[in-house]
């Protein structure tokens, strides 16, 4: 019974939230792939973006709201969602019509897209701010849990209880529909494979007869729709304030360096990668090890090997290592 209730602890705190945090991450460093793959410059302006996406969901989850209109139990984010992200796909298509295209005719260095991108991240961060403000917003309404704690202990007797939010599990089905969904168009579609072929070799992919301009404009849709969606999950998930995501974008690239930078498989592994060490690294471990030792080994302290206030310098450390061992990740993607 104590070893069930350990693991009941494990998958309430550990199992469960990096799931959703993976998701989130994952989507993220989806975004920052689609972009390196295709304009061959790190997109310092993404966190941001994901920032930008959830501001306007949030903005027409108000609107839905007053005037009536809910997905009650489901949050009524979620029908913010759609017009949010076409939203953010004409910005992204202004940002790279008068900043980016600019550059690529000048074939410029991929260090210049990087400050031109941490320009626009700055600036984006203003308008957010500007317009919605800088204090954190209440994003979740309808149900809050699919399944709560005491119920679950009522359904199995054990101490422990699981809980399992509506945002959690919205954020799981959500990143498995646009993961299959975006792997479908990159494999079957025209487009897709026109994207991977300007991927692997642009000269060629040229000479093929294949429209850049075309590229370049469904690898933005495409980062608006991933960017969107990882922003608005993360938010309605954790609590949306800006300045949170100027700080989510250290995991955002570290996921998507350490499974390989340029390879979506490995931005989505990455993410599960950064979820995992984060949320494993700074968990209390104390009410594990009281079930699962004699009581004379009853731990006084935490057993938590970092605060929760340093989650984002475990990014960091592993980002670095895997830049010295093997800069080009898990899968092998493109080196820095």
């Amino acid at each position: 019974m104590d070893l069930l209730n350990a693991l009941v602890a494990l998958a309430n705190y550990i199992l469960v939230p990096g799931i959703a945090y993976g998701s989130q991450l994952a989507l993220g460093a989806l975004g920052v792939t689609v972009v390196y793959g295709i304009l061959r410059f790190s997109n310092f302006a993404h966190g941001e973006t994901m920032s930008a996406g959830a501001m306007f969901a949030i903005l027409f989850m108000w609107l839905f709201q007053s005037l009536g209109i809910t997905i009650a139990p489901l949050p009524t984010i979620v029908l913010g969602l759609i017009p949010a992200i076409l939203c953010m796909i004409v910005y992204l298509l202004i940002t790279d019509r008068f900043v980016y295209r600019y550059y690529r005719e000048q074939k410029a260095k991929p260090v210049i897209f990087l400050v031109a991108s941490t320009g626009l991240m700055f600036l984006t961060n203003g308008i957010i701010r500007f317009i919605i403000g800088p204090d954190e917003q209440r994003v979740s309404d309808g149900a809050r849990f699919v399944m709560k704690a005491r119920e679950f202990k009522q359904l199995t007797g054990l101490n422990e209880g699981l809980a399992i939010k509506t945002s959690q599990l919205i954020t799981v089905l959500a990143a498995v529909a646009i993961v299959v969904a975006l792997f479908w168009f990159l494999e079957k579609t025209k487009s897709g494979k026109s994207m991977r072929a300007y991927s692997d070799n642009e000269n060629l992919a040229l000479l093929s007869g294949i429209n850049p301009d075309r590229v370049v404009m469904i690898a933005w849709t495409l980062t608006a729709i991933l960017a969107t969606v990882a922003g608005a999950l993360y938010g309605l998930d954790k609590g949306y304030k800006p300045f949170t995501y100027l700080q989510l974008l250290l995991p955002v690239f570290a996921s998507a360096i350490v499974g390989g930078l340029g390879s979506p498989i490995g931005a989505i592994v990455g993410g599960f990668v950064i979820a995992f060490s984060e949320v494993t690294i700074t968990y209390a471990f104390k009410k594990v090890i009281k079930y699962l030792a004699p009581d004379a080994w009853a731990p006084e302290g935490l057993v938590q090997l970092l605060s929760t206030d340093y989650k984002f310098a475990v990014s960091f450390v592993i980002l670095v290592v895997v830049l010295i061992v093997m800069p080009t990740g898990i899968f092998k993607g493109k080196s820095l």
